[in-house]
């Protein structure tokens, strides 16, 4: 945080004399600290993140397949029978004698087809296609960062409570299609308020509070998880969804707006007030620079269509995508592959959510020490490579060490996921940066609405979805070499200026 010993702002000029002043140097002068409310701010916001990661992994724990017993041990031997299928309903029994513990014994799914066992995961993944399509195209200049953070956060977490109501396969899918619609851009919202509310010189560090609240809300799904193990899977969802509505309308009443936002908006004294709030010591400082304000400033026009007729724009679009779905499958396939490896399924799905947290230290390690190009080919093959080998170690039978491979490729995905997200941001200018980067989530998104179907298979032939997984990685990640090297590149506004920079990048770096 910012020190409190440090001098106030000071450079008060004459008002009548001065010339006037650029809101980003206004901006960046009050926020020049970390100020205590903005560090509440960024938590106030970024729990978003972590009420999204919950909904994304739920289903490891609510879909997942119970564990039986044997009733008649004369047609019946669990040393030999592992398909309940082949079985007379009367020869077996759900652990517990309760059907309800998970969605696939409530509604008789076990003997049903993997598509609609996987329904309702993948439901949630299309949503968040559709969604991340739809809300993409929806301008802000109505509602804000804010509100809009407010609506897609209220909106997943009541349909969450309702699923608590559903009484089929087809009512819990749809309930999953709408939640996946909700929060498609919740991420984005979030990160966009947070970022757009700290200095350039705190923004990269701010900007990682939410990735680890992320983290943290995986991580906690896990022990609520465990704590409810014994009552129906419904009961999961109002435990992740009450809590969700309430952060949702804490955001209405207590989260500030986006102060660039309302300056774009020509809300120049609305934007003053904010920065206020989030820097008090700066108070006197903003207060005499607000008359010296421009109305509004203009800022590139956005080329949307230029990603399609320019050859190496969309060149790298394309790349990207490919690359982006295959380390989508593997992030969100693995976790749900998980449970056809004989482990604690609580305390693995805990140990994933812990392996994401160092990725938030090394990957900054990567971006500074190595090229970004070798960075991703690098980490593609080499959690490709784990992929494969945890198939192989679980064909032995040495689970251990399989649980210990499907952490490191876990751990390469969410590498992958880092270091192509800073990435995309250094390859495309401003004009189509949100373009770029929406088409960079919503393939990877796109890769996790496919791994649900193969990670089902993996039911029928144990653990081969790891391979599968593995082996699209490493073949995607060689895209990378594709992909022109842009570390030490400055940020572009332009089409032709992001061209200018990647002709002159070893002699000017700068646009």
């Amino acid at each position: 945080m910012g020190d409190p010993s440090a001098p106030l702002l000071t450079h008060i000029e004459d008002e009548g004399t001065s010339p006037s002043l650029s809101f980003h140097k206004i901006f960046e002068e009050s926020l020049s600290g970390f100020t205590f409310p903005q560090f509440l701010q960024i938590l106030l916001v970024g729990l978003a993140l972590a009420f999204d990661s919950q909904q994304i992994f739920i289903t490891v724990f609510t879909d997942a397949y119970p564990t039986w017993h044997c009733l008649d041990h004369t047609v019946c031997n669990p040393s030999t029978t592992t398909d309940i299928c082949k079985l007379p309903r009367s020869a077996w029994e759900w652990d517990g004698g309760f059907k309800g513990k998970s969605a696939i014994s409530e509604f008789k799914l076990e003997c049903s087809s993997s598509f609609l066992r996987s329904l309702p995961t993948s439901a949630f993944y299309m949503g968040s296609i559709v969604g991340g399509v739809f809300m993409a195209l929806v301008p802000d200049s109505f509602l804000g960062r804010k509100k809009l953070l407010f609506f897609t956060t209220l909106a997943m977490s009541l349909t969450g409570i309702s699923i608590f109501f559903s009484s089929n396969i087809w009512t819990y899918a749809f309930l999953k299609f709408v939640i996946g619609f909700a929060r498609s851009q919740t991420g984005t919202y979030a990160l966009n308020l947070i970022s757009e509310r700290v200095s350039t010189k705190w923004r990269p560090r701010a900007t990682m509070i939410p990735f680890t609240l992320f983290v943290l809300g995986f991580m906690s799904l896990s022990g609520m998880a465990y704590l409810v193990r014994h009552a129906s899977w419904r009961v999961l969802y109002l435990c992740t969804s009450v809590p969700a509505a309430i952060h949702s309308v804490c955001i209405y009443f207590f989260a500030l707006e986006s102060p660039r936002w309302l300056h774009v908006q020509g809300k120049n004294q609305e934007a003053i007030e904010v920065l206020k709030r989030l820097s008090p010591v700066n108070k006197d400082y903003l207060e005499s620079v607000s008359s010296r304000l421009h109305s509004k400033e203009q800022s590139p026009n956005s080329s949307i269509k230029d990603m399609f007729i320019r050859r190496w724009a969309f060149r790298r679009i394309m790349v990207v995508m490919i690359i982006m779905f295959g380390l989508g499958m593997m992030y969100y396939g693995v976790p749900l592959a998980v449970r056809d490896i004989k482990v604690n399924i609580y305390l693995s799905e805990a140990l994933n959510a812990m392996v994401e947290l160092p990725t938030f230290v090394i990957t900054p390690i990567l971006l500074e020490k190595f090229n970004r190009r070798s960075s991703v080919f690098v980490n593609c093959l080499l959690g490709g490579a784990l992929g494969v080998l945890c198939f192989v170690m679980t064909t032995f039978e040495r689970t251990n060490i399989a649980f210990a491979l499907e952490l490191g490729s876990f751990f390469c995905a969410r590498i992958g996921f880092n270091l192509m997200a800073v990435y995309m941001i250094e390859m495309f200018p401003t004009c189509v940066r949100n373009f770029a980067t929406t088409m960079l989530r919503q393939s990877l998104v796109l890769g996790g609405a496919s791994c649900p179907i193969i990670a089902s298979v993996g039911r029928n032939v144990p653990s081969v979805s790891f391979a599968v997984f593995g082996l699209l990685v490493s073949g995607l990640g060689l895209f990378a070499l594709l992909l022109p090297e842009t570390k030490g590149s400055s940020l572009c506004d332009t089409m032709e200026a992001q061209e200018q920079s990647d002709q002159a990048l070893k002699t000017s770096p700068s646009c």
